[in-house]
C-alpha cells in the first residue's frame, strides 16, 4: 500500500512503539514535553530535517541552507512559548560533495545558533550513496504553566496569525526569522489556548489545530494576509512560511492588537477567523503542504 497521507501514517507508526502515559506531552504536537530538573520548568525535545531536492537545491547558498536546517526546529519551540537550549547536529554527505560546502552550512547554521542562544551539544556524520540530508535535534525550556500546545482551543476563540504567508520559494523559506521572540511574548502576556507553528501551509496547519482542539473552523479569505506577490492560494498552499497560528477567547483577543504593535510594530498580527463547535472544515478548504501528496492515488 503506498504512503498518502503524513498524518495518517505517522498515527500507524505510532501504534507499534511505547508511549510514556505520564509525559506532559507526546508524540504529535510541535514539539514533546518532558519532565525538567528544575522544579516548575519543562524540557522541550525536537527533531527535524532537511533533504536536498525537498527543503533546498544544490544550488542554494550552502550558509543559507544551514539557517533554514537550525531554524526549522528553532520555529517549533517558538510555537511551544519556549527558548532553545542545546542541538545536535547529524549530516550525511555523498561522496561528490567537497568539504568546503559543510564549512560554509556551517558558518550559516552557527550564525542562527550565535543569535538565538543554542549551543552544539554533539552530532554524527555519514556518507551516503546520493543526496544531502541534515538532521537536527533541539532542546528548549518553558515554564511549565506557560507551554502552549494545539489542544486548547474552545468553539468561539478568534484565531490569529503573525506575519504574512505565501511565496516563500521566492527566498523566504532560507532567510526566515523564527517568531521566538513573539511566541515567548504571547506565552507570558496572553497565553493563547492553542498555538503552533505554519509550516506546511496555512491549508494543512489550520485543520490541525482545530482537530487537536476538537474544534471546526471558519476564516475570512479576504483577511488572509500575504506576501507581496503571492494569491490566497498560495498563502494557504505553498508551506515553510514559519510563522505562529494561534487562538485567544474573544476576552483576551480585545486587547491584544494595540500590545502587539507596541512591541512588534514591524510584524503584523491578523485575525483571520475563529473556531467552532462543527468539527468539519469549511467546504472547499484546501490542504497545504504533505510529503506523500504526490503519491496520493
Amino acid at each position: 500500500m503506498k504512503i498518502c497521507n503524513e498524518d495518517k501514517l505517522l498515527a500507524e507508526l505510532l501504534r507499534l512503539v511505547p508511549v510514556s502515559l505520564d509525559q506532559p506531552l507526546g508524540p504529535g504536537d510541535d514539539c514533546a514535553a518532558t519532565r525538567s530538573p528544575k522544579r516548575g520548568q519543562l524540557l522541550l525535545l525536537k527533531t527535524d530535517c532537511v533533504a536536498e531536492g525537498v527543503h533546498f537545491l544544490r544550488s542554494d547558498d550552502p550558509s543559507r541552507v544551514g539557517w533554514k536546517a537550525l531554524c526549522r526546529p528553532l520555529s517549533d519551540i517558538a510555537a511551544m512559548g519556549g527558548v532553545p537550549q542545546q542541538a545536535l547536529i547529524t549530516f550525511f554527505s555523498p561522496p561528490d560533495l567537497d568539504a568546503g560546502y559543510w564549512k560554509k552550512f556551517y558558518r550559516g547554521l552557527g550564525k542562527a545558533a550565535r543569535r538565538f542562544g543554542v549551543t552544539i551539544a554533539g552530532g554524527e556524520m555519514s556518507r551516503q550513496p546520493s543526496g544531502i540530508a541534515v538532521s537536527i535535534t533541539l532542546t528548549g525550556i518553558v515554564p511549565e504553566m506557560q507551554l502552549l500546545q494545539r489542544s486548547g482551543g474552545r468553539p468561539g476563540d478568534q484565531l490569529f496569525i503573525t506575519g504574512r504567508l505565501g511565496g516563500s520559494i521566492a527566498g523566504h523559506h532560507l532567510d526566515f526569522v523564527p517568531r521566538l521572540a513573539e511566541g515567548r511574548w504571547l506565552a507570558e502576556t496572553f497565553r493563547p489556548s492553542a498555538m503552533m507553528d505554519i509550516s506546511d501551509g496555512l491549508g494543512a496547519d489550520l485543520p490541525r489545530l482545530a482537530r487537536a482542539s476538537g474544534c471546526g473552523f471558519t476564516v475570512n479569505l479576504a483577511d488572509i494576509p500575504c506576501r507581496r506577490g503571492s494569491s490566497i492560494d498560495q498563502a494557504l498552499s505553498d508551506g515553510e512560511d514559519y510563522e505562529l497560528l494561534f487562538s485567544l477567547s474573544p476576552k483576551k483577543a480585545i486587547g491584544i492588537s494595540e500590545r502587539w504593535a507596541d512591541v512588534f510594530p514591524k510584524t503584523p498580527l491578523t485575525c483571520i477567523g475563529s473556531l467552532t463547535r462543527s468539527q468539519d472544515p469549511p467546504s472547499g478548504w484546501p490542504g497545504g503542504w504533505d510529503h506523500f501528496k504526490e503519491f496520493d492515488t
